[in-house]
């Protein structure tokens, strides 16, 4: 045992000495890393570029490629990356990849800030108008308001595309009017710097170009040939990203709200509660990453609480009624004022209200049956039962009833023996019967 286990500690040893030097030739080794943006713009994914800037900094990367496909995102989640590309000792180059994708809204306010903007064929630019998100949304900010952030949200951008030396008026136009281009229009306009059709391709021909970092250090990238080095989500920063969708963090309020209630419902269960309990947790989260509408949490609170409510009264369903109609209101108002892309999918907001109203209607009227049913113990599960007549009852007696005899009184006059009697109540140890 002790020889196995020396082996398998120098084993271990030696599989750490590789990884270090795979680690430290990669470090010498000529290349580029790549990590991958696809979807919103949300804090996770500020964690995600900061890695990976952190990462080809200090292995000596050449440059970092942002491969990018997005609809837009949080304005501040934005703003945080494009401090992280101002600020890298690393040239940064924003890719919008592969066919198909976009760098709209925040997207084009990213590809602006990169050191190399690049586009692939058939795709897309623009659409950076800001919009007002979170409680009251668009349609309750003021003018002078809507000028403020208009103007602000210009000044950002234009000068992102001034300093890298690409086309002022034309971004401006992007915020101001929300008009977009395709990778063509965009490189004759000069939004972006070159189009590539794929990740080789690129990398070849940004050998030789020279760019301006932090304090106007000029450093001429040396690209020809040289390996490409993904740099993939970790498993837990893709589980946090997944969690910051709306439809996600509706789907686990919904979750959490039916887990607790039949926890509470019937306790001792443990296991709806556990589920419950974790997918709040969950839901807290993505909702803290998202622009909601306080109004909408209020009104799916009420909603918890009414459902409670039916547990602790037993109104027979009116306040699982009006939790319901709480349900869909808060539902509707979560996102209100927030993009699409912030929105939970109508038909979502359905399956949910109707799989909760399903699951409390059939809680709530097997509550009811059993609160109905006649009691099978103590002295109440003996009304109603039918008693044979041991000793005459003129008008007491003794009569059988399952095993056992008891003393009886008859309420309506004289019962022979072997006649029977239907009890009616008991008093202490005395059956009151009546005649069959």
């Amino acid at each position: 045992m002790i020889v196995k286990a020396r082996r398998i500690a120098l084993a271990f040893v030696l599989v750490l000495l590789v990884l270090s030097f795979a680690a430290e030739l990669m470090a010498q080794t000529p290349h580029v890393d790549v990590i991958t943006i696809k979807g919103t713009i949300n804090p996770v994914l500020v964690d995600y570029v900061k890695r990976g800037i952190e990462q080809a900094e200090d292995n000596g990367a050449q440059a970092l490629i942002i491969q990018i496909d997005t609809p837009g995102g949080l304005d501040g989640a934005m703003r945080d990356i494009i401090q992280y590309i101002d600020s890298a000792h690393v040239p940064i180059v924003v890719y919008v990849s592969p066919s198909g994708a976009r760098a709209a809204s925040a997207g084009l306010y990213i590809l602006q800030a990169a050191h190399v903007a690049v586009m692939a064929p058939s795709t897309a630019t623009g659409a950076a108008t800001p919009i007002a998100m979170g409680e009251g949304g668009e349609a309750e900010i003021s003018d002078e308001l809507k000028a403020k952030m208009l103007n602000d949200a210009i000044a950002y951008i234009t000068g992102h595309a001034e300093t890298r030396g690409r086309n002022v008026e034309w971004v401006e136009r992007a915020v101001r009017e929300g008009i977009s281009a395709n990778e063509r229009e965009a490189l004759d306009l000069n939004v972006i710097d070159m189009v590539a059709p794929d990740l080789e391709t690129l990398v070849n021909m940004l050998d030789g170009r020279e760019v301006t970092l932090l304090n106007n250090q000029k450093v001429t990238l040396h690209t020809q040939g040289i390996a490409i080095s993904d740099v993939p989500m970790k498993a837990i920063e893709k589980f946090l990203y997944t969690l910051a969708d709306p439809n996600i963090a509706y789907i686990l309020l919904s979750v959490a709200m039916l887990g607790i209630t039949a926890e509470i419902f019937n306790p001792g269960l443990i296991f709806p509660g556990i589920i419950g309990g974790i997918c709040l947790l969950m839901a807290f989260y993505s909702l803290g990453m998202l622009p909601v509408n306080y109004a909408g949490v209020l009104f799916i609170v009420l909603a918890f609480g009414l459902f409670i409510g039916e547990v602790l009264t037993t109104s027979f369903g009116l306040f699982t009624a009006g939790g319901v109609v709480s349900l869909v209101i808060g539902s509707l108002l979560l996102f209100q004022g927030a993009p699409a892309l912030f929105r939970v999918s109508p038909w979502l907001i359905v399956v949910v209200t109707v799989s909760i109203s399903g699951a409390l209607a059939f809680i709530i009227s097997r509550a009811i049956k059993i609160h109905r049913k006649q009691a099978a113990t103590g002295s109440e599960e003996l009304s109603g039962k039918t008693a044979q007549v041991k000793v005459a009852l003129n008008p007491s007696g003794t009569v059988f009833y399952k095993g056992e005899l008891w003393s009886a009184v008859s309420e309506n006059g004289e019962v022979g023996v072997g006649k029977e009697v239907i009890i009616d109540r008991i008093e202490g140890l005395t059956l009151y019967v009546k005649k069959k």
